[in-house]
């Protein structure tokens, strides 16, 4: 009896257990449905007016483009942050969202800041932007007829876009804005950028007015800048807005109101100085107020590059050009030239690191990055501002040639360093070519051996040496010292130059080479036209005793993490990007005696009485060798100067080599030289002493 009442007990308190369980489940089921019921009927318009009113964006976090530093760290171009406008698409009517843009655009106006304008029509007269096949093209994807002049088309796009302002010009204004929403797309979750790198009284005046302007947004994004202006800007090279071209191959990567580098290392460089966008959401009300926006995805800076560059030598080696034309202009040196432009570079010999890259004239980059103005591109334009000299130039390089000669001659035993030639002023082979000194003395320099014809750029003695070994030597080891070919510099639009000279004879007067062509050559005129980027590799290899040269503007390259980029990465990368094979010359195994005769030679042009240059480096306190080189143009007059040189003496460290058009002699550029090497080996502290009786006289061909 007993166990039947303790198992009657137990179901008994099972039950109650069970019970109490079904209760509880009962009531949370009816508190979930009260709440339910509250949900939907009792405060459902309410939640519904607010889900209704609140949208969630998503917007692009721009990435901070690389700096790009010199081998110090100082920053050549770098970032900052600039604000940027950004236009949503809302719920308001079409003529009050039209009215909200031409708000937008005048108060930008009236801060003097631009907006993105890329559309094709202009007012007042009524005219198309584009042209030929670019015109077409255009009409053909906005489906306008071919034979649709362009007040009719502005019609079209007036009707499409709803625009009921009359003031063509005002309309004009909505219409820009309305036609890049087109372009790119504009949704409720999607912005279009409408101006960058506005103002701060702008972003004030849209701030404080958000009201009346609905849907508008404005978005901190890093802004490139040049801290040194113009400094290195042919090595820097300019950024601009991408091409229609540009952006189809890469909509992977950019927007198409992305930047992008169009010349310089901001080209080669491009995919390493681009960072990777980040995201971001916005929400906002149907009224276009934001209510809060938070970070989805992180912006990734792009790589830093160093480059081998110093920017205190670069600064000097651009002063020192530009100082040196104003001169020859005003004729500081006997005669006035028009001096066009010109180029200098500095090279270490035993690197091939390219310590200072200069072109005259000069340009501003960072004009280039929010659009350039018509009168300012007129003005590059017509200056050639942003054609790099340096690299793409190609020049007769005139006397600074007679090394390769010298080293050909003696490579090939046809004379030894001892040996000397009587220079009577006039030579009696070919077209009987004077010798430059006869012109000035009407006499020739006498008895020369090698190295003082090299002192003396005697044309006489270099006459005769074509005439003994012929033009295929000279040919053969003007290559060998890598002239007429690439050098591999990481810059676009490298010049080759021309280094086979019988070919391109016969390719332009269908007539073989003579003696009269050789005669030319030897000397740097004829067909010879190289670079000065190749000369100063030329140099460098004499320099150096014969050795190799990999020339370069980079020193590494550091993504955002820490990680370095291989050499041989970035050299893969620079050759894809830049369409170029192995550029590397080969080492000379040269003679001693050949590589003494000529330094000898060159170090008798500056160090010693009759020197080309003696009376230039004369008072320098340091031992150089040099060569000046004169070059007579095509255009009647025009000559343009030389100087190649390399110091110190004992123990080289840097190449240097000026170039400038129509200088009058190379006599002339070379206080430029001068001004450098001071720089570079701290002689220059405060006052630059010149000898301006660097021989007035231009010195035909030396």
């Amino acid at each position: 009896m007993k166990i039947k009442s303790l198992k009657t007990k137990k179901t008994r308190n099972e039950k109650l257990r069970y019970n109490i369980v079904n209760m509880l489940i009962y009531i949370v089921g009816i508190v979930l449905l009260l709440q339910l019921f509250n949900l939907q009927i009792v405060n459902g318009e309410e939640y519904r007016q607010t889900s209704n009113t609140r949208l969630t964006r998503e917007s692009t976090l721009k990435a901070a483009r690389g700096n790009i530093t010199d081998r110090g760290g100082n920053n050549l171009v770098t970032t900052k942050i600039g604000y940027s406008l950004e236009i949503y698409k809302t719920k308001l009517d079409n003529n009050s969202f039209n009215e909200t843009i031409l708000n937008l655009i005048e108060l930008l106006e009236k801060n003097k800041d631009k907006y993105i304008d890329n559309f094709p029509i202009n007012v007042e007269p009524y005219k198309y932007t584009l042209e030929g096949e670019d015109l077409k093209e255009w009409k053909e994807e906005n489906k306008i007829e071919e034979n649709i002049e362009a007040e009719q088309a502005f019609e079209i796009f007036k009707q499409k876009y709803e625009i009921e302002e009359q003031d063509a010009k005002k309309a004009r204004k909505i219409m820009a804005v309305r036609y890049e929403m087109t372009r790119n797309g504009i949704s409720n979750i999607k912005p279009v950028t409408v101006s960058k790198n506005i103002s701060l009284a702008s972003v004030n005046q849209i701030e404080e007015q958000s009201a009346y302007f609905p849907g508008v947004a404005i978005s901190k994004e890093p802004v490139v800048t040049y801290p040194y202006g113009k400094l290195a800007s042919h090595v820097l090279g300019y950024l601009g807005a991408i091409s229609p071209e540009e952006y189809k191959a890469n909509k992977e990567t950019y927007d198409i109101n992305d930047i992008i580098g169009k010349t310089g290392i901001e080209y080669t460089l491009e995919e390493y100085l681009k960072g990777k966008d980040g995201t971001k959401q916005i929400e906002m009300s149907v009224d276009g107020t934001i209510t809060g926006e938070y970070v989805m995805q992180e912006a990734v800076k792009g790589a830093d590059v160093s480059l081998t560059i110093d920017a205190n030598l670069q600064q000097s080696v651009e002063k020192a050009l530009a100082n040196n034309i104003k001169k020859i202009k005003n004729g500081t040196y006997g005669k006035k030239y028009n001096a066009e432009g010109g180029a200098a570079i500095v090279m270490n010999v035993k690197t091939g690191e390219i310590l200072a890259l200069a072109s005259n004239p000069d340009y501003e980059p960072e004009l280039f990055i929010t659009g350039i103005s018509n009168e300012k591109l007129k003005e590059y334009d017509k200056g050639k501002n942003t054609y790099n000299r340096a690299i793409s130039g190609r020049y007769a390089p005139g006397s600074t040639f007679k090394m390769v000669v010298a080293t050909a001659a003696l490579e090939t035993n046809t004379i030894k360093p001892t040996t000397t030639i009587y220079d009577t002023g006039v030579y009696p082979r070919g077209y009987h070519p004077y010798c430059w000194y006869y012109t000035e003395h009407h006499y020739g320099h006498g008895y020369l051996n090698l190295s003082q014809a090299i002192q003396k750029s005697c044309n006489y003695y270099f006459y005769e040496l074509g005439y003994r070994m012929g033009i295929e030597p000279v040919i053969k080891y003007a290559k060998a010292y890598g002239l007429g070919s690439l050098t591999g510099i990481e810059l676009s639009g490298e010049a080759t130059g021309t280094v086979d000279l019988t070919k391109r004879c016969l390719e332009e007067t269908g007539q073989n080479w003579q003696l009269g062509d050789t005669l030319s050559a030897v000397i740097g005129q004829s067909y010879n036209e190289y670079t000065p980027i190749q000369m100063a590799r030329y140099i460098s290899m004499i320099a150096n005793g014969g050795k190799e040269i990999d020339v370069t503007l980079i020193k590494s390259i550091k993504l955002a993490d820490g990680t370095q980029i291989s050499k041989e990465q970035i050299e893969k990368t620079v050759n894809n990007k830049l369409g170029i094979s192995n550029t590397n010359v080969p080492s000379l195994n040269l003679k001693k005696e050949t590589l003494n005769a000529i330094l000898k030679g060159m170090k008798g042009v500056t160090s010693e009485y009759g020197g080309t240059a003696y009376y230039i480096f004369s008072d320098l306190g340091m031992d150089i060798g040099g060569k000046t080189g004169s070059v007579e143009t095509s255009v009647n007059g025009k000559v343009n100067g030389w100087f190649a040189g390399f110091a110190p003496y004992d123990d080289p460290e840097i190449a240097v080599i000026v170039l400038i058009e129509n200088a009058g002699s190379g006599g002339n550029t070379a206080p430029v030289a001068k001004d450098i090497i001071k720089e570079y080996f701290g002689m220059n502290a405060s006052k630059v002493d010149e000898n301006t009786n660097a021989i007035p006289s231009t010195e035909t061909v030396r």
